[in-house]
């Protein structure tokens, strides 16, 4: 349900800011032991500040916390695993099991760098925001898509502390429509191969978190997740 008033909206871009800032930083770069068991030990998957009612969400806390308890933290064995899941999943070892990259996901021939690459390039633009490996790595990285929501969110929060509703209103409106051209429009696909490939539940936790920010996005946001899309297989 769209924020109705401004503590609302407020809230609403708060819990963006620290859920999505830390999500995608998740999705985009490779594991971070240290970081990581940081975020074990400070329980951040106890309670999430965006969509931590939702079923998938609360499912997905649960399994990142089993595993967490059952490998004693990040233990070297544990850690291995996970590097090896990210690895074979995200970047590939022959054949990439779950793209983080939009294009591949609309385009004919699977590839990177297309057009809805540019369309994203080009969202970011909007916001004076460019990659520091611009034409090295490709703008629409599942992780940089959660941080530019993340980043909208933060503009968004400044513009209400100086009483900019317009502003802020407009911020809103950049995210309606920014995920409903690009991320609401394949990251469940992206969840469903990383459900159907991850050998570590840490990340099949982590797919069903995404999961429910999805239907977060979509209610808030009043926007629908396409049922079906083309697929990486």
């Amino acid at each position: 349900m769209k924020p109705q008033n401004y503590v609302e909206m407020q809230e609403t871009f708060l819990s963006e800011v620290i859920f999505f800032g830390v999500l995608g930083k998740i999705l985009y770069q490779e594991p971070d032991r240290a970081w990581y068991q940081s975020l074990l030990d400070e329980e951040v998957f106890s309670e999430i500040p965006f969509g931590g009612d939702q079923p998938d969400t609360q499912k997905g806390m649960q399994l990142i916390r089993a595993w967490s308890e059952k490998n004693h933290g990040l233990t070297d064995k544990s850690f291995e695993a996970l590097t090896s899941d990210h690895l074979k999943l995200f970047i590939g070892v022959g054949k990439v099991l779950a793209p983080v990259w939009e294009s591949v996901y609309f385009s004919p021939g699977r590839l990177i760098f297309q057009e809805d690459t540019f369309k994203v390039r080009q969202w970011y633009g909007r916001y004076k925001l460019e990659l520091k490996h611009k034409n090295k790595e490709p703008d629409d990285h599942i992780g940089l898509e959660f941080l530019f929501i993340a980043h909208l969110a933060q503009r968004g929060v400044e513009a209400l502390e100086k009483q900019e509703q317009a502003g802020a209103e407009a911020l809103f409106q950049a995210q309606k429509e920014f995920l409903a051209e690009h991320l609401l429009r394949w990251a469940a696909a992206w969840c469903d191969l990383v459900d159907k490939h991850a050998k570590t539940d840490f990340y099949r936790g982590i797919s069903l978190i995404v999961r429910g920010s999805l239907a977060e996005l979509s209610s808030i946001y009043e926007l629908n997740i396409p049922v079906k899309i083309a697929r990486w297989e």
